[in-house]
């Protein structure tokens, strides 16, 4: 089973990447995102709950989150693997994540990360919140203060990955094609 973890900043381009790749390697995508964005448009608690901290630029508690990926992979059992898009966020996820996929005798094949500069991101994220009609993608100061968070807390999670000899950063700026063409040199490799 192929199991990656697709890392990047917001705005990144972690989802076009993700459906190039899912359609290559025929994997269940796994976006934590989509997951909470559903939630929230069908109005459950979890989702209720999970919009006000999204709007405030904050994430969503890790239980909540293992429990909903814990699900997805009970109800794709007979797939080629899964793309982790989003996440994890934190060390802990990643342990969290480590433990879940052992208890089901799977684990990541490795991590790529999309590197692309706060600049960049920005924009990119201003323009998306133009089409997408994301109020997080629309706000310069959630934006600035995600890229801040993101920073601060998901870098980490690189060095878990460095240290199990699964990282490796990719150029995110680019053409689209570029990068992917990038990121199945490494997919390929494992």
């Amino acid at each position: 089973m192929l199991n990656l973890v697709l890392f990047g900043p917001p705005g990144a381009g972690k989802g076009t990447q993700s459906e190039k790749l899912i359609n290559k390697y025929k994997l269940i995508h796994l976006s934590t995102g989509d997951i909470l964005r559903s939630e929230i448009s069908l109005g459950t608690d979890l989702g209720l709950e999970a919009k006000k901290l999204m709007d405030q630029g904050l994430l969503v508690p890790d239980e909540v989150v293992i429990g909903m990926i814990s699900n997805k992979l009970d109800s794709n059992k007979e797939s080629n693997g899964f793309i982790f898009d989003g996440f994890p966020r934190t060390v802990a996820q990643a342990e969290a994540l480590d433990k879940l996929l052992e208890s089901k005798n799977s684990s990541i094949a490795g991590m790529i990360a999309l590197v692309v500069n706060d600049e960049e991101l920005e924009k990119r994220l201003l323009n998306r919140g133009k089409d997408s009609g994301r109020p997080d993608d629309a706000n310069p100061e959630i934006i600035r203060k995600r890229i801040v968070e993101y920073n601060s807390k998901t870098a980490p999670v690189a060095n878990y990955y460095k240290e199990q000899s699964k990282f490796t950063s990719i150029n995110g700026i680019g053409t689209v094609d570029e990068i992917f063409n990038s990121i199945c040199t490494v997919v390929d490799s494992y």
